[in-house]
């Protein structure tokens, strides 16, 4: 089987290795990639946006499966495209991926269908939506309705920093187009968690449940990122608070999905908040979570690809069932390097040192995903991103992971680099 991933991130990268590591993939290609994707495939220089010169790829190179990454192409309709023209796509359609594309679409949909969620409000008036704060109680969640790259997200804990965040917003000075609608949200106090799912339309296959840290220091302190660091499974999550996390949200989102006539098939992600009366949806995202990808992807075993393929061809049930895949018992941690000054501005270019070339530590417990790397004129490895490099390490215990892999950080470097200390600390 031949297979092309959309995407130029650690995600996808996480991707391009799970694949390649398939039993019949022939060959990966990656559409552009990056440095570290190369060791897995053959990155391709193609814009994921051009779905014209993506199709012509799939034809000449005679694609049996396209996995999207990133969300961006599949608001823009990519699966549809594909689809249309026969081409298997593991990612949902452009109506699926309203859930991310679009954080009111997506509240209506929760409460449409019954599915816990923060109680909200929607403006695209800049004097409306500050009435409304000024009529409530505090902390106020604000978001951009659009697509904003994880980053669309103001938690005001006073007036003033409200009032300026829902003008920063609806100016579209601070999101552009994103941010000219806004939701504000009751603020939620609890464990945040991440619960994702496959679905192919007809059935849906929960994955392992992980935690994702966005904010950038350590204690959740600072400006929220993309991702910090995540780690897999989660101590804290009884069995029967899972149990209900299927039942009420992951399965009741595909049921309502059905229900609304969306054929999806791709990445259920819920983002959760674990209150003391139960799990509730923060927010939906239509493709696997980064860093969360880079956790939990390797602690599945099997024919990854294959149930990408069972997965975007409508016969999940059947190859789950058949033990095509299964959940390996070792933990995950998952540790972003960032750039000196990300979430804000950042240097590029900065040289990289240590085992962090394309295969470096691939490891069987030491992991390195590349995300915002290039490669200058002479050919060495430099930054190029926000989030640099993702460490993971796989170990049977969770603090052994956790171990493994701020050991394995020691040994990778560049100028300025920042990475949160507490990743894979247990949450009480």
């Amino acid at each position: 089987m031949r297979v092309l991933v959309i995407g130029s991130g650690g995600r996808e990268h996480a991707l391009a290795w799970a694949i390649h590591r398939s039993p019949g993939v022939e060959k990966v290609l990656i559409a552009p990639g990056n440095p570290g994707t190369g060791a897995h495939g053959v990155n391709v220089t193609i814009d994921p946006m051009d779905f014209e010169a993506i199709y012509d790829l799939c034809r000449e190179e005679q694609l049996r499966l396209v996995a999207v990454g990133p969300e961006n192409p599949l608001a823009a309709g990519i699966a549809d495209f594909l689809t249309a023209r026969g081409i298997s796509v593991f990612g949902p359609m452009r109506a699926g991926a309203q859930l991310e594309a679009s954080k009111s679409t997506a509240k209506d949909f929760m409460a449409r269908h019954g599915i816990p969620h923060a109680r909200y409000k929607v403006f695209e008036r800049q004097e409306d939506a500050v009435e409304y704060v000024r009529s409530v109680p505090g902390p106020w969640v604000i978001k951009a309705d659009g697509l904003a790259y994880g980053k669309g997200v103001t938690i005001a804990s006073d007036m003033g920093e409200a009032v300026d965040a829902i003008g920063q917003m609806l100016s579209g000075k601070l999101h552009g187009q994103a941010g000219r609608r806004i939701v504000i949200e009751e603020f939620l106090e609890g464990i945040e968690a991440t619960a994702m799912a496959l679905c192919d339309g007809n059935t849906v296959f929960p994955l392992p449940m992980a935690k994702d840290h966005k904010r950038v220091f350590d204690g959740d302190k600072g400006p929220m990122t993309g991702g910090m660091g995540a780690y897999s499974p989660l101590p804290f999550v009884t069995p029967e608070m899972e149990k209900a996390i299927y039942r009420d949200i992951l399965h009741k989102t595909f049921l309502g999905l059905k229900g609304d006539g969306v054929d999806y098939r791709g990445v259920i992600y819920a983002g959760l908040m674990l209150t003391a009366d139960g799990p509730k949806v923060l927010e939906y995202n239509v493709r696997f979570g980064d860093p969360e990808a880079q956790c939990v992807l390797p602690r599945l075993a099997g024919d990854f690809a294959g149930l990408l393929l069972a997965c975007a061809e409508g016969r999940l049930e059947s190859f789950v069932s058949d033990k095509g895949i299964e959940v390996r018992d070792e933990a995950a941690v998952t540790v972003v390097l960032a750039s000196p000054g990300y979430p804000g501005g950042y240097p590029k270019g900065l040289p990289i040192e240590g085992p962090a070339g394309p295969g470096d530590m691939h490891s069987g417990d030491v992991l390195v995903f590349h995300a915002g790397t290039g490669l200058d004129e002479r050919g060495s490895l430099v930054t190029s991103g926000g989030r640099v490099l993702a460490v993971t390490a796989l170990m049977p215990t969770l603090s052994q992971a956790r171990s493994k892999a701020y050991g394995a950080i020691e040994q990778v470097t560049f100028p300025g680099v920042h990475y949160r200390k507490d990743i894979g600390g247990i949450e009480a």
